[in-house]
């Protein structure tokens, strides 16, 4: 299976502005970005970037440059692979699936993806939803399917998928439904990245980078957070 690993290079995780300046965003958005495509081909699937630039990296997988807004370049990627389902018939039979998983979900694990993978050989549609009603990844496999990432996108995706009469199953993983957008999602990466080197000697380049860079979990008010050294 093909995933689609949207990156955005233009002011990348801008929300991080307050704990991070402009080169320290774009190095931890790459060092996110190299988790999630670890995972996704431990996971034995195909990763390919979908960036809206020119990636400052080495990645281990083809890149895509499409600077349009993120709906309108994962539609397009989804008709390139899947066909266009023009007036949404019944196109359920496809055989062909394709993922996309977002760059930002640090804590994705091999496990985490196959179950979202075996949820979409299953269903037309399925949904990996992120805290906050937004859409972390999704696997289609209805050509009529359309993605739209602006605000609930999970409710809209669901609701999508009903006008075209498509099966949909809801993926329940934390794993998942972390994505790092704002400071207080540091902590969780710091929280789980810790407890997976403890099991597995290896806490993923995300939250090394973290630490790296100062980052410690802070409980000092009671509850989690993050402080820098």
């Amino acid at each position: 299976m093909e995933v689609l690993v949207p990156f955005s290079t233009d002011r990348p995780k801008s929300r991080l502005s307050a704990v991070l300046s402009p080169a320290e965003r774009a190095a931890f958005a790459r060092a996110m970005l190299r988790d999630v495509l670890d995972a996704v081909a431990a996971a034995g699937a195909e990763p390919r970037v979908l960036a809206t630039g020119a990636v400052d990296a080495d990645l281990p997988c083809p890149v895509t440059v499409d600077d349009r807004p993120l709906t309108e370049a994962v539609n397009a990627a989804l008709d390139a692979r899947l066909g266009d389902g023009g007036d949404g018939g019944d196109d359920g039979d496809a055989a062909e699936r394709v993922a996309v998983v977002m760059a930002d979900l640090a804590l994705a694990t091999p496990d985490a993806l196959r179950q979202l993978f075996a949820a979409g050989r299953e269903a037309d549609v399925a949904i990996a939803p992120g805290r906050g009603g937004g859409t972390n990844a999704l696997v289609v496999g209805r050509p009529a399917f359309r993605v739209d990432y602006h605000g609930a996108s999970y409710l809209d995706h669901r609701r999508i998928a009903e006008e075209i009469g498509a099966s949909v199953a809801s993926v329940d993983s934390h794993r998942l439904a972390t994505d790092a957008d704002e400071p207080a999602d540091l902590a969780e990466l710091l929280i789980h990245a810790e407890a997976d080197a403890a099991d597995a000697g290896d806490g993923g380049r995300a939250a090394r980078w973290l630490r790296d860079a100062g980052f410690a979990l802070d409980a000092t008010d009671g509850r989690v957070g993050v402080e820098r050294e």
